[in-house]
């Protein structure tokens, strides 16, 4: 197990009402990708799954980081900003460019961070789950985003639950 029971900063559920609830679980998991990636160096987050995958821990955050951005930055807030790591020429340079230099390391997690934050005081400070964004000519709730959200980043943990393993051995709980 990565910490012990008592030490686990993930709720155990218990959430009151719907917005409590998907928030909740929302930011367990974000819990869990970080808990996955606790302790290792830049060689380690960096380190391939197996070949010819490029799927990396450090590349979940930065694919997650972009990930938030999109969802909460763009879509929710019609912010118009520049992808972080993806381009429609790279469009998978948030996995090739996750390489072992500490400095990448940090910034995926600065990156990431930061977009979690965006979209944490976006939920708070918005009065109804039911406000739309627009994802291209499609509209789409607050609520349908968070719900892909905690689909994502479930999704991805499964895949960082492998990865560790592979690194050093370390089960998910």
């Amino acid at each position: 197990m990565f910490v012990h029971p008592e030490d686990d900063p993930r709720s155990d559920g218990g959430f009151v009402g719907e917005r409590d609830t998907l928030v909740g679980y929302l930011r367990d998991q974000r819990l869990t990708l970080e808990m996955k990636c606790a302790g290792l160096d830049a060689e380690g987050m960096a380190r391939r799954s197996v070949e010819p995958s490029n799927l990396s821990l450090l590349g979940l955050v930065r694919h997650l980081a972009g990930v938030e951005q999109k969802w909460f930055r763009r879509v929710m807030a019609g912010q118009d900003v520049p992808r972080h790591y993806s381009t429609d020429d790279d469009p998978g340079g948030d996995f090739d460019g996750a390489v072992p230099d500490p400095a990448v390391v940090a910034e995926a997690w600065e990156t990431w961070r930061a977009e979690v934050a965006f979209a944490e005081r976006f939920v708070a400070e918005t009065p109804s789950l039911d406000i739309t964004g627009t994802n291209g000519d499609e509209s789409i709730t607050l609520r349908e985003v968070i719900v892909h959200m905690i689909e994502e980043y479930a999704r991805h943990n499964g895949h960082a639950d492998f990865l560790r393993e592979r690194i050093d051995g370390r089960v998910g709980q």
